[in-house]
């Protein structure tokens, strides 16, 4: 079976010109599939640790690295998870995506329900662009607490969580040219009492999202819908 990989934006449609235009941006993935009760690394389905959230489209789950987001410091520096305590853990993965990316859509999916040693107060997911501390302000979106298996209703969207997912902050700075990068962070978390150990639970995470154009030109210099 062949198989492709392309850098930059991809565009698709066939009338580049004209009234009747129809190109658009291609739509593009990155999911993650969390049994949190896995805590062995790059096996399949890991579901990350104590301080450990987990990379995305990796095959199998490996370790992540969320940074700390900056769109000036170089290197990045590692964010450190916070470690489990007896009233707090948080799992999670992380995307890395395109700098300037628009956030189409984000999808929390409840395969098991997170339980728990000791007595679960909430289990909540953030995502934003770094990990969330629970009850945090999340920079892209967020659930309320979750209760059952499923599909999870994503909170009402404030203007500027809105606003954040249209253009994704810049929150990775590489050299030699290669492009910077955004973190897409989704954090699972944990809250209750006397906390020694989860039992079950199981997590699937998507963000879907368009990488722009960001030279795409004008009708005069590199015109639109030329795109040879």
């Amino acid at each position: 079976m062949a198989r492709a990989t392309f850098e930059g934006p991809v565009i698709a449609g066939d009338q580049r010109f004209g009234d009747l235009r129809n190109i658009g941006y291609m739509g593009l993935n990155q999911t993650a599939n969390l049994l949190l009760t896995n805590v062995t690394p790059n096996t399949a389905n890991f579901g990350g640790g104590s301080g450990s959230f987990v990379d995305s489209n990796a095959i199998p789950n490996g370790s992540g690295v969320v940074y700390t987001p900056s769109s000036t410091v170089y290197p990045s520096v590692a964010q450190t998870i916070p470690a489990d305590t007896t009233t707090n853990w948080y799992r999670g993965f992380v995307a890395y995506l395109p700098a300037g990316s628009r956030i189409v859509n984000m999808l929390v999916d409840v395969q098991a329900l997170v339980t728990i040693t000791g007595t679960l107060t909430s289990q909540t997911v953030y995502i934003s662009n770094n990990y969330t501390a629970a009850a945090g302000t999340p920079t892209y979106a967020g659930t309320a607490a979750i209760t059952a298996v499923g599909r999870q209703a994503l909170s009402a969207f404030t203007a500027t969580q809105l606003a954040n997912q249209q253009s994704s902050s810049t929150d990775v700075i590489q050299a030699n040219g290669l492009p910077n990068i955004s973190q897409v962070v989704f954090t699972i978390a944990i809250v209750g009492t006397s906390v020694t150990a989860i039992t079950a639970g199981q997590y699937i995470f998507t963000v879907q999202y368009t990488q722009v154009d960001g030279s795409i030109g004008s009708t005069t210099a590199y015109p639109y819908g030329n795109f040879d």
